[in-house]
Parts: structure tokens; C-alpha cells; sequence
């Protein structure tokens, strides 16, 4: 989406906001969005409860995993159509973005490795966010700012890469060379936003991370957990591994299809079943969303009619969901799912 266009939405969203209890339906129309009124609020009221919970400096409390998951909730604002500097929640994202700035160290690392055992996940969602943030950045400095963190995130995530070319939860030099699928894919999603917004990527990089998706594939079309663990295929990590593919512009590969059948045979009419999703249901979703997304319409909408429903059914007063790791874990990964249809962040556009 250009400029032009995100700004027109922003105009069209804050008159949403301002009337959505009023007259949801003649407003929902009126936004040409597709979207159920009641979808539209219950959107709204997560975003409402992000933004209550934020704290001055830009966090939320989240003891574990507090730059990642800074990340995420800040990428669910930013998915509204807000920005730094416009929309309802441009205070919010604002502080976000700079509490992830401060994360960076000397070394290109965004996060804190004396208190984050697992600290790559926040590195690859908060390349994700800024990256995000950078295209619509209005104040020159900051922007500044932003592109000198980015260059130096994407330098330590190429140092990181192990000699398998994947991740894992720490950098290869310092964990023992281990690599797994979740930590690789929030890499391979974060040099991706990177590289839409401007940033150099090394082609290599990218390369290597395909050619490690692909070596964990197994027979079945399914994702092993890690190169090292091969046998068993994820439904999880193979949604998350196509939705990285396509990011990364495979999108007809010679494993792709295979992949594509094993997700879908395992996830897509299984929406109840916490069973296939190794008990990381939001993880797992979060990622296969996007993957059915890029498929069309005629496989989205109906799937996201099922999902959406599902997720609005169990948000609980006050706006919030529920679940493993945090509120604000669960809530940011169902706000980004629930505004997928809206299409405002490159890197989740078709």
C-alpha cells in the first residue's frame, strides 16, 4: 500500500473508531472493508487493551521475552493502519519503536542476552516491526535512527546464521551452531521486512535459509523441529516455514507444493484441534493465516470466516485473550491474524 492510500485509510479508520458503537453496520459498509462489524470490534478492543497496558517507556510487562513480545504488540498497532506520527494509536507505536531502539546493542543485537535465553525471537520480530515502522516514518532523525539499527540488526543476523543456515534461540557462535524452525523463521520474516524496506540483505543469507528449510523437510512434506532432529514433521513449523518461503518470493517451488498439501491437510479444517499445533495453537496459526492469505480469496475467506470467529468467540473482558506465555502474547498474535484482511503491512500483502 502507497502513502497516499494508508493515509486515506488512517482518515477512514479514525472515523470508524469514532462511530463504530454507534452504527457498526452502515459504518462497516461505509469502511468497504468485508469485515464483520463484530470482528471490527472486537479489534478495536484488543488494540484499546495494547494500549492501556503499554507503559511510559514503551514495554509492557512481560518478564519473559519482554523485546519480543514488545514487538509483536507493536506490530499488531501498527497493522491498524496507525504510525508513528498518525492514528489513534501513534503514541503507542511511537514509544514501541523507540523502547526497541534502545534494545540495540553495539554488536547489532536487538534484545538483552544477559536476561534472554532465547533472545533471536526478539531479534527477528523486532526487525519485522521497525522495519514496518520505517516506511511511514515521519521524523527525519528517527528514521535516521531506524535505518543505522536496521543495518546493524540484519550484520548480527548474518553473523548468527549457523553453518546449516538456520537459527536458534541464541547466535550460532554462541550456542553450539543448534538451529530450529521457529527461531529461523522470525529471522527469514525480519531480513525480508528489512529488505522491502530498503535495508541491504545478503542475498546468501536468504539463500541458505531456504536451502535449510528445505533440508528439514521430510517425506511427508512436513518441517522437521531442526536439521539436527530430523523425522518428525510440525504442523506448526511447516505453516510458519511457507509462510517464510513466501516472504523470501518462493512461491512455486519444488517443495512448496508438498508443504503446502501437508499444512493443509493438517490445519486447515482442524481449527479446534490444539492437538496439531504441539500445544502453540496462536504460533501456529499465526503463521498458516498468512499462508492461506496469500492463496486468494477463495481459499481465505472462508477459512477466515471459521478463524476469526474462533478468535473473537474467546477474547475476554476488557479486550484481551488469554493463553500460554502472556496476555499480551496471545492478544498481539490474534490482533495480527484478525487485521490480516486488511492488507496495510507489506509484509503481509498478497
Amino acid at each position: 500500500m502507497n502513502v497516499t492510500n494508508r493515509r486515506q485509510w488512517l482518515g477512514s479508520s479514525a472515523a470508524l473508531a469514532a462511530s463504530l458503537s454507534l452504527r457498526p453496520r452502515t459504518v462497516a459498509a461505509q469502511a468497504g472493508s468485508r469485515m464483520n462489524p463484530a470482528w471490527e470490534q472486537s479489534i478495536r478492543s484488543g488494540l484499546d487493551f495494547l494500549a492501556r497496558e503499554q507503559s511510559s517507556r514503551g514495554q509492557w510487562n512481560t518478564p519473559a521475552y519482554p523485546t519480543a513480545l514488545a514487538a509483536l504488540a507493536g506490530t499488531a498497532l501498527i497493522c491498524s493502519g496507525s504510525t508513528t506520527t498518525q492514528g489513534p494509536y501513534a503514541k503507542q507505536i511511537a514509544r514501541c519503536t523507540d523502547f526497541l531502539i534502545s534494545k540495540c546493542r553495539p554488536n547489532g543485537l536487538i534484545g538483552d542476552p544477559n536476561s534472554d535465553n532465547r533472545y533471536t525471537y526478539g531479534h527477528g520480530f523486532s526487525m519485522l516491526m521497525l522495519s514496518q515502522v520505517l516506511g511511514e516514518e515521519g521524523y527525519e532523525d528517527r528514521r535516521i535512527e531506524l535505518i543505522d539499527v536496521l543495518n546493524r540488526a540484519v550484520d548480527f543476523c548474518a553473523s548468527a546464521q549457523t553453518t546449516a543456515g538456520g537459527w536458534g534461540y541464541i547466535s550460532a557462535k554462541d550456542g553450539a551452531d543448534y538451529d530450529e524452525g521457529s527461531t529461523t523463521i522470525t529471522q527469514v520474516q525480519g531480513l525480508r521486512g528489512c529488505r522491502n524496506a530498503g535495508i541491504a540483505v545478503p542475498a546468501e543469507v536468504i539463500d541458505r535459509a531456504k536451502k535449510y528449510i528445505y533440508t528439514c523437510k521430510n517425506p511427508d512434506g512436513g518441517i522437521s523441529y531442526s536439521s539436527k532432529q530430523m523425522g518428525t514433521s510440525r504442523p506448526a513449523i511447516t505453516a510458519a516455514a511457507l509462510a517464510a518461503l513466501y516472504n523470501a518470493g518462493d512461491y512455486e517451488g519444488e517443495h512448496v507444493p508438498e508443504m503446502l498439501k501437508y499444512s493443509r491437510e493438517a490445519l486447515h479444517e482442524n481449527l479446534a484441534d490444539e492437538g496439531v499445533a504441539f500445544g502453540h495453537w496462536h504460533y501456529t496459526y499465526l503463521y498458516y493465516s498468512q499462508v492461506v492469505y496469500r492463496q486468494g480469496d477463495q481459499q481465505w475467506l472462508p477459512f477466515r470466516d471459521r478463524l476469526y470467529d474462533r478468535i473473537v468467540s474467546e477474547q475476554q473482558n476488557g479486550g484481551l485473550w488469554n493463553g500460554q506465555i502472556s496476555p499480551i502474547y496471545i492478544t498481539a498474535c490474534n490482533l495480527i491474524m484478525l487485521q490480516l484482511d486488511r492488507g496495510l503491512l507489506p509484509i503481509y500483502q498478497r
